[in-house]
């Protein structure tokens, strides 16, 4: 029988990935931004033009390779597809040490 274990909910993290936390973030993002296109029926070539980025970005991006991108360029993808994009800054409770960043679609 095979063993299981529960994840953490950052499977970067699980994987022991340094920058865990980024690259969820872009994760998330990318996956909105892509869901956004898919509604839309956009190729990458016409996402590129909205975006500001290349085509060939475009589908790294969307293929889950988004190391180079960087999150501010990830939210300036999506205020170009028409979307708000708030950034709260708020004290973390004190039961942690340090603060989270997230992302919460709404």
């Amino acid at each position: 029988m095979t063993e299981m274990e529960q994840g953490s909910g950052n499977v970067y993290a699980d994987l022991g990935i340094a920058d865990a936390n980024e690259m969820l973030v872009k994760a998330q993002l990318a996956a909105k931004i892509g869901s956004i296109l898919k509604a839309r029926h956009l190729t990458q070539a016409q996402a590129a033009e909205i975006l500001g980025i290349t085509q060939p970005k475009v589908s790294e991006m969307l293929r889950g390779k988004f190391r180079g991108i960087s999150e501010t360029k990830m939210i300036e993808c999506l205020a170009r597809l028409g979307r708000d994009v708030q950034i709260v800054v708020k004290p973390a409770p004190r039961s942690r040490k340090e603060g989270k960043v997230e992302v919460v679609f709404v």
